[in-house]
């Protein structure tokens, strides 16, 4: 099974063979070596006959410039497509068609061609991970085997619209406050560089005391114009790339980031919120599809968002799998709230496990826009503290002298 969430060391290979049936087949799989890459593809049924290292490409740059929304948007489609009666080639080629993506169109007929050389449409998405998670491959691999692809591909669908709208929803609330604080922290730059020197020659030249507030203002101006400020941009620079790879590379660092997102003030209840509704989404969605639910909680794990809850699912897991019941691994989760656990409790005796927990993503979905709308209405005001210190701090400081030198020359 190639699984997209591979090792930060392994390398990407393109690999070509034969399958159980003696027909050729090829792909893409990430592996440590070509013999890790073999190895994985015979446990596959997959006679290799070439692997070789990838190496970047337009195709492959197209593929990661795929986002999240244009695989929900395909999704979506092909779900019309094959509930309409559209055999699968042909729906390929439609959508193909209508996509004003490059990238996405090109990998709507690189995977069509595939279809045509005998591949199912699971075999097809596996092999391009970059773009279809072990998640989405294994709920089309389900819909495949119970013949009901369409309605899983709706599911999916409708999945992955509900979970870019939390992502979206959240990235717009944190959007307008980090935006405004940028352009007020440009701006007071600008303002020590070319503005705080004009002043600070008028106030030599007037020869007066200068308030403590304005020779801390002039002394920040002569440390951005001159090396300090050089040397303090590239520090931030060497800290942003720093954490960049920190977080490509180190899941210690990651772990404990997702964290610190869970404690925060503000935006950690609206990142709580977030992951219980991923949660109870994807675990409606995989039991619905009729996976079992070690499997299922398997799957989930790496689809909460935060690495936290992620380990929690993993343990929730490990009971179910030695025979424990979902809702008592859940009571030994403190990070579920009873709300979730009783709902669980129902769906369990009821029969109806799935249900109950789409109406728990429903419930917390809306708390997230709930959270989202007041944590913005909560912000304006934080917004312009920052902006009355930074801005009015410095007018204040580079007109108090000013005020000063006209008492003096007017006692003259």
């Amino acid at each position: 099974m190639v699984n997209s969430l591979h090792d930060a060391g392994d390398q990407l290979y393109g690999w070509r063979g034969r399958d159980r049936q003696g027909r050729r087949a090829r792909g893409e799989m990430r592996g440590k070596s070509p013999v890790a890459v073999k190895m994985a593809l015979y446990r596959q049924g997959i006679i290799p006959l070439i692997v070789r290292k990838k190496t970047v490409s337009w195709f492959k740059r197209g593929e990661r410039a795929i986002r999240h929304k244009d695989i929900a948007l395909f999704s979506r489609q092909m779900a019309t497509m094959l509930s309409a009666g559209v055999p699968i080639v042909q729906a390929f080629e439609m959508v193909a068609r209508g996509s004003s993506h490059p990238g996405v169109r090109e990998l709507i007929l690189a995977m069509k061609s595939e279809i045509e050389d005998g591949a199912s449409l699971s075999q097809a998405l596996r092999r391009h991970p970059a773009c279809f998670d072990a998640l989405y491959c294994n709920l089309v691999q389900a819909g495949e085997q119970a013949g009901v692809l369409e309605r899983l591909l709706d599911e999916i669908a409708t999945y992955q619209e509900k979970t870019e709208s939390v992502k979206g929803k959240i990235r717009k609330a944190l959007f307008y406050p980090v935006s405004v604080i940028l352009v007020a922290l440009t701006v007071t730059v600008l303002i020590m560089i070319y503005v705080v020197p004009q002043f600070q020659d008028m106030f030599r030249s007037a020869g007066a005391e200068l308030p403590m507030m304005t020779r801390w203002v002039i002394g920040a101006s002569e440390f951005i114009s001159g090396y300090g400020g050089a040397v303090a941009g590239v520090g931030v620079v060497l800290m942003v790339i720093l954490a960049i790879r920190l977080w490509r590379y180190s899941p210690t660092f990651r772990a404990r980031l997702d964290q610190w997102l869970l404690n925060a003030p503000v935006i950690g209840n609206v990142m709580h919120k977030a992951a219980l509704a991923r949660f109870a989404r994807t675990t409606a969605t995989l039991f619905a599809a009729g996976l079992p639910l070690v499997e299922v909680l398997q799957s989930v794990a790496g689809a909460t968002g935060n690495r936290v809850y992620g380990k929690a699912v993993l343990a929730m897991r490990d009971e179910v799998a030695t025979g424990q019941s979902l809702f008592v691994a859940l009571g030994h989760q403190p990070l579920f709230p009873p709300l979730v656990a009783q709902m669980v409790m129902v769906g369990e005796e009821s029969g109806a496990l799935d249900d109950m927990l789409a109406k728990a993503a429903d419930f917390y979905e809306e708390e997230v826009d709930n959270s989202v709308d007041s944590m913005s209405s909560l912000m304006e005001p934080v917004i312009m503290v920052v902006l009355g210190v930074l801005i009015g701090g410095l007018v204040i400081a580079l007109y108090l002298p000013v005020t000063q030198l006209g008492s003096v020359l007017s006692g003259r």
